[in-house]
């Protein structure tokens, strides 16, 4: 059986959510996430099986098969879900989606690091999903593939990440870095917050207002030339919050705090849509600048297999 997506007005890609769902600790009824797709089936041009995930109560070999048996399920509906292949499981289930399919997908990497990634995805791409040449035999989504090196060094069809949307709700925008002057997309982005009312964290680079005059007209060019202002914002405090009402440019600074926001001017430092916005051109800009599907991966040192 052989993968055939429906064409659709809008390209949609629907996730199960089964990930957050089990680090919510929460469940996905099977049968209403298929009804769900039944429901919306034009508007979706690929959609994922609900996938099991592994954990202390759950082995991977049962994880895998319960996988299997929702694959199964969503089939027998008359449905056509893209199949899951996690990190770790046993290659029987992925020969098995790959004698079935033509576009599958690759799990279970999020919480697994780089180092350990690499082996398992080279062995995977070297001796199952790319031929004796090199070049795909399958088209392969990356689910959670949030890392630049690993992301560029493999021939994906596709690959989804959250990263873009938790930097700009971190107060952050994501920066192409620049090599001879020019924008380098093979490089790790700046990551730099520009929130009127957050500071740096750990995982954002520093805060906007803390580099230098020369740092910060660099930054300005790239944002300004994709149409985006760094925008102003005031701050104060009420005496009651309870009683206080917002006039048309304000909003709380914190829930907790009756602090007032006051919006001199909309831009990335106080509106996390535009700053959305701009990390979303950002990866725009990055599959354009990516190879053209279909190309070889090859390695060129001899490795030794994953599996063996």
């Amino acid at each position: 059986m052989k993968t055939k997506n429906k064409k659709s007005k809008v390209n949609l890609f629907l996730d199960s959510g089964a990930y957050s769902a089990w680090s919510q600790n929460a469940e996905i009824n099977i049968h209403e996430y298929i009804a769900f797709i039944k429901k919306n089936i034009k508007y979706i041009d690929v959609y994922a099986n609900l996938d099991v995930i592994s954990s202390d109560k759950i082995s991977v070999e049962k994880a895998a098969a319960g996988t299997l048996k929702n694959q199964r399920i969503m089939e027998k509906a008359g449905l056509t879900p893209l199949p899951c292949y996690h990190f770790g499981e046993p290659l029987k289930y992925l020969k098995l989606y790959l004698k079935e399919h033509d576009y599958i997908a690759l799990g279970g990497m999020v919480p697994i690091s780089n180092k350990d990634l690499k082996p398992w995805l080279d062995d995977l791409f070297l001796k199952h999903l790319c031929d004796k040449k090199g070049m795909p035999k399958v088209k392969v989504h990356g689910f959670g593939m949030t890392s630049l090196s690993l992301m560029l060094r493999y021939p994906w069809w596709s690959v989804d990440s959250t990263s873009w949307v938790v930097t700009g709700r971190m107060g952050g925008i994501l920066i192409p870095r620049k090599t001879n002057g020019k924008y380098d997309y093979n490089k790790n982005p700046l990551k730099i917050a520009v929130s009127a009312k957050s500071p740096a964290t750990k995982k954002l680079e520093a805060h906007y207002n803390t580099f230098s005059p020369v740092q910060q007209k660099i930054f300005r060019e790239y944002f300004e030339g994709k149409g985006f202002k760094l925008g102003e914002s005031s701050f104060r405090k009420v005496k009651r919050k309870e009683s206080y009402v917002l006039q048309e440019d304000e909003k709380w600074n914190k829930k907790k705090e009756s602090i007032v926001e006051t919006i001199i001017e909309p831009g990335l430092c106080n509106d996390y849509k535009l700053r959305d916005e701009l990390n979303i051109i950002y990866f725009l800009d990055l599959e354009k600048k990516m190879k053209k599907w279909p190309w070889p991966f090859k390695l060129k040192k001899k490795m030794k297999g994953f599996f063996e």
